[in-house]
């Protein structure tokens, strides 16, 4: 009797995942031309996931997209009827305890959560996750596949484990367990994309994982942003951030004038000012695997270069994006004292990042890559703004951009200084006063 009472409760918890699964698969007949797309993180700060959610409508799907909402994503996703975006919750750091017991509480929670969201979901014919992060969420899409009969993607940007390396150091027990986890149940997909040819090749290797390069490609909204909307744009960003404004006001107070451009009262006509300091942009997500000091002490060299007496304009630099290093770096940025040189560092609305970009002179991307084997998408977006970039190098860097060809490369703060200098000549100049 006390055996029948011990195993009722299992036999119970068996039939009602039968069951289960029963209703799910039935249910799964009516969902066949249907995707869920999972961001284990800011869906507004993941463009890759946004473009694959709109290709997979315009072949017919309807999608899902699963992820955090910290941050807004483009308006033509939150426009389209086709495309449901749900929030995941994010649990915060917690103020007490271990960092492996917050680590361990934070996966179990995720792992949970993550699963009642995607059972609640109307099942898919895919289960497309983008990794990483993958821990949890591959397991967990694993195992939602498993009992709906979705088929799993896995979009590899890169390995999680190395993105935890930069900060615990490559031995740590947590960075070697990830590793194991992600080598492990990586094998658990039907199917595989990833950024690079170097990845497809590691992941084929080391892995036994076979994937498919799918290259990053600008939306058709990169492309280069006319004089009159970049007017517009810099008179809205110079309400918030000193570094817009006009120098001087214009005589007729009737005429717009930001930094960089004016609109003349009579005629509308917006043109450029004569004498206007240069637009250098770029953007991060603020983490291990960029070292903005390398940009910092490059500006410090151009600042020489102007007081030494090199003909050179003044300079707006602007570094866009959200991380956990950002307070860090803009305490280094509050304590240099430069003369002809201004730092920004604002959160842009996402209509307003591809207007900016279309209206920079220079782009600069610091991105290491923790494995060497992803590409910055924001260069990405810099090729399709027409805007000259410089990149610092790594290992796959050469897929993008190619040294002399569609970029310049740096290793350095020397190196990169030449190359601002190089940009910004006489020739920048004499364009300036025409």
């Amino acid at each position: 009797m006390a055996a029948f009472c011990v195993a009722l409760p299992a036999v119970a918890a068996s039939l009602l995942l039968l069951l289960l699964v029963s209703w799910k698969r039935w249910r799964g007949a009516r969902a066949k031309r249907h995707v869920l797309i999972v961001v284990l993180g800011d869906v507004g700060r993941s463009p890759r996931m946004q473009y694959h959610a709109l290709s997979f409508v315009q072949s017919g799907f309807a999608v899902t997209l699963l992820g955090f909402c910290n941050s807004r994503p483009y308006e033509e996703l939150l426009q389209n009827s086709r495309i449901q975006i749900v929030s995941l919750t994010e649990l915060q750091k917690l103020p007490v305890g271990p960092y492996i017991f917050q680590y361990g509480l934070k996966v179990v929670f995720q792992s949970v959560h993550l699963l009642w969201k995607l059972i609640c979901r109307e099942p898919a014919a895919y289960i497309f996750l983008q990794n990483p992060p993958g821990l949890p969420a591959i397991a967990v899409c694993w195992f939602v596949g498993f009992l709906c009969g979705s088929k799993l993607i896995i979009d590899w940007h890169n390995y999680g484990y190395t993105i935890m390396g930069l900060v615990h150091g490559p031995s740590h027990c947590l960075v070697l367990l990830a590793k194991w986890y992600e080598k492990l149940c990586g094998r658990l997909s039907h199917l595989n994309l990833c950024v690079t040819n170097s990845m497809r090749e590691d992941l084929a290797e080391n892995w036994s994982i076979k994937a498919v390069t799918v290259y990053d490609k600008p939306a058709s909204f990169f492309k280069e942003t006319p004089l009159d909307l970049q007017h517009q744009l810099f008179m809205k960003l110079g309400c918030t951030y000193p570094a817009f404004k006009a120098r001087l006001e214009p005589l007729d107070l009737a005429t717009e004038r930001s930094a960089f451009t004016e609109r003349d009262a009579q005629s509308g006509v917006v043109t450029h000012l004569r004498g206007r300091p240069a637009l250098l942009i770029s953007s991060t997500s603020w983490t291990e695997d960029e070292d903005f000091s390398i940009l910092l002490a490059a500006l410090e060299k151009f600042e020489q270069l102007i007081l030494d007496g090199e003909s050179l304009p003044s300079l707006v630099c602007v570094i866009t994006g959200k991380g956990p290093l950002k307070e860090y770096y803009c305490s280094l940025i509050s304590q240099k004292r430069f003369q002809h040189i201004q730092v920004c560092t604002p959160w842009l609305e996402a209509e307003d990042y591809p207007l900016l970009l279309g209206s920079a002179d220079l782009g600069v991307c610091l991105h290491k890559s923790s494995s060497g084997l992803d590409l910055p998408m924001k260069v990405v977006d810099m090729f399709g703004c027409c805007l000259p970039v410089c990149a610092v190098k790594f290992r796959s860097l050469q897929e993008l951009v190619k040294h002399e060809e569609n970029g310049l490369v740096f290793e350095d703060a020397e190196e990169l200084a030449g190359q601002l200098q190089r940009c910004f000549s006489q020739s920048f100049l004499i364009l300036l006063a025409n």
